[in-house]
């Protein structure tokens, strides 16, 4: 009787299976598919100002997800447990690495735009660096230009100057010239001026009557 009744407590004794831990649903949970949203909710197409997206790889369900039945026998509950467990880890170790992968390239992707943008940036500022000079050595062959003609200018109106003084000159001496021109003329005899006072005396002294 007591052994039957030891019989009959050792399966109550014997632990039960463990469900899995939270974490583990949870992570399971987040793994498994998403059902596609609504296309009902979707504008339609006529009006979207973009073209559409390319359509979403939905991932495939989980293994994990319902793998579970229990098990008659505890050791092989905690066998069948273990494997789980490893194979979880496994598929956590794989989908670590592809998101690290994906990292690295988004990485690698945003560095190349950064230079692809930086040397944009550099190109631009040479250009106007360029431009600038260009501009600078037109706006100084323009004032050369204009500083050589403001000089052929001044010759010119100082030439002109010159000119109408000098034309200025002659017609003064033509007229004194022409004058004294006239005076002789107008003089019978012209009296040189050492012999001025003789002929002052001769006059005086030899009077004609009227």
């Amino acid at each position: 009787m007591a052994t039957a009744r030891l019989v009959r407590l050792c399966p109550s004794r014997l632990p039960s299976p463990t469900p899995p831990p939270p974490l583990l649903s949870q992570t399971l949970r987040h793994l498994s598919t998403t059902t596609e949203p609504d296309a009902a909710a979707r504008p339609p197409a006529s009006r979207r100002r973009y073209p559409p997206p390319r359509p979403h790889e939905f991932s495939k369900p989980s293994e994990f997800i319902g793998s579970w039945t229990p098990a008659a026998d505890p050791r092989q509950a905690l066998s069948r447990l273990d494997r789980l467990h490893r194979d979880y880890k496994k598929h956590m170790k794989q989908a670590r690495a592809e998101y690290s992968y994906d990292m690295e390239l988004m990485r690698i992707e945003k560095q190349r735009k950064d230079d692809a943008r930086r040397e944009a940036v550099r190109l631009a500022n040479e250009e106007r660096k360029k431009a600038k000079v260009a501009a600078a050595e037109t706006r100084a062959a323009e004032r050369k230009v204009f500083e050589e003609e403001l000089r052929q200018t001044l010759l010119k109106e100082r030439q002109q100057k010159f000119e109408f003084w000098k034309a200025k000159e002659e017609l003064r001496e033509k007229k004194k010239a022409d004058k004294e021109e006239l005076l002789r003329r107008q003089s019978s005899e012209w009296i040189a001026e050492e012999n001025l006072e003789r002929r002052v005396l001769e006059a005086i002294i030899d009077t004609t009557p009227l």
